[in-house]
């Protein structure tokens, strides 16, 4: 830009430029130079732990240096220590601990060491943020997602053909550590091992849109949804559309399920694309332990296991609306079935007009 020979001039053009909100007012040039040395001062500084290529942070937090910020300035209200001494944890080492950890799922020491503090702080540190994480559940995990319900259907529609869903259902087990005696039988799952039974859905894009992370893995999945809040609000019908599912759990009217015994063509049509629209969750499934490897082992107990399991799927929803890169590899869960649950005679019909409507 050339500069103007009257004084007079410059100022009033530096006067245009100026932000009138800004206590010392510069012209837009020296404001860019202004952050980038201060950003350069800051990292300097503080050994910022975001500092780094977006290669070395996702490789090590999974989120990129755009989205850890993102996740700073949205949790620094709620883990900001409130001492200004040297010495304190900054909001971005925070972050980096915990995602670390979720990242990972290895020792508290392990990550104490990575991050070149103390399994003590690392532990303290986790728990300040999910904690932090759990305030937004209900801003991020929402149901039947985040788009309109009609961009919903369309986008599930889009997959096999199948009419009306608005989201995927099914369980996950989530290993713990062993719970207390008294307790203990009621976390043993079918394989002899302790876990959580979480329920999600999903939408068409592997959003999470809801979650259910407090039940015991002896828990049948048809069980779980009896309970929950989103089978009662389907049943007070709050929502236009329908839940696929695979053969766990009983069809209802608003949920559908493959036919036990396709016996004509139609049929097995209708059973094909139910089961191309379901995977969607078998890969949100996927997609959320290869991004959080904590989920493969939660070393904790329950309540904080149920705790971690939300933090994760608020991560997994906010990496997925930035579009945070999707891990390279993920193996889809193997099938495994509980015991066939009775149709509900209302669902039967109402499979059985899809099936006419769209599969004949």
């Amino acid at each position: 830009m050339r500069r103007s020979s009257s004084s007079s001039s410059s100022s009033s053009s530096s006067s245009k430029m100026a932000s009138p909100y800004l206590e010392n007012p510069v012209d837009i040039g020296a404001q860019i130079v202004q952050r980038a040395l201060r950003r350069e001062r800051v990292l300097r500084d503080k050994q910022n732990p975001l500092a780094f290529s977006d290669e070395h942070l996702y490789e090590r937090y999974r989120f990129s240096s755009e989205g850890m910020l993102y996740l700073c300035r949205l949790l620094e209200a709620h883990i900001k220590n409130p001492t200004r001494r040297s010495h304190a944890t900054t909001v971005p080492q925070m972050i980096c601990i915990a995602l670390r950890f979720f990242a990972s799922g290895t020792y508290l020491y392990e990550v104490g060491d990575a991050e070149k503090l103390s399994k003590n702080t690392v532990c303290r540190t986790i728990r300040r943020v999910v904690i932090a994480l759990q305030r937004y559940i209900n801003t991020f995990i929402v149901f039947p997602g985040h788009l309109p319900t009609v961009a919903i259907k369309e986008g599930f529609s889009k997959i096999a053909g199948f009419p009306r869903i608005i989201g995927a259902i099914d369980c996950t087990h989530i290993p713990i550590s062993t719970p207390t005696k008294q307790i203990e039988a009621d976390y043993l799952n079918r394989n002899a091992t302790h876990s959580l039974n979480v329920q999600m859905t999903c939408d068409h894009q592997c959003m999470i849109t809801s979650l259910d992370a407090r039940w015991p893995g002896s828990m049948l999945d048809t069980h779980i949804f009896e309970k929950s809040l989103l089978c009662q609000r389907f049943q007070e019908g709050l929502f236009d559309g329908l839940l696929v599912g695979d053969r766990t759990y009983a069809c209802q009217s608003f949920l559908m399920t493959p036919y036990p015994d396709p016996e004509t063509k139609p049929q097995n049509d209708f059973n094909i694309a139910l089961s191309q629209t379901r995977l969607k969750i078998d890969m949100t499934f996927a997609i959320l332990k290869a991004r959080f490897n904590c989920l493969r082992d939660l070393r904790v107990s329950p309540e904080r296991a149920s705790q971690i399991v939300g933090a994760c799927a608020i991560l997994h929803n906010i990496a997925t609306i930035r579009k945070e890169r999707v891990p390279n590899e993920y193996q889809l869960p193997p099938d495994d079935i509980d015991p066939f649950t009775q149709d509900h005679p209302t669902g039967g019909g109402v499979r059985d007009a899809i099936t006419a409507e769209y599969f004949s």
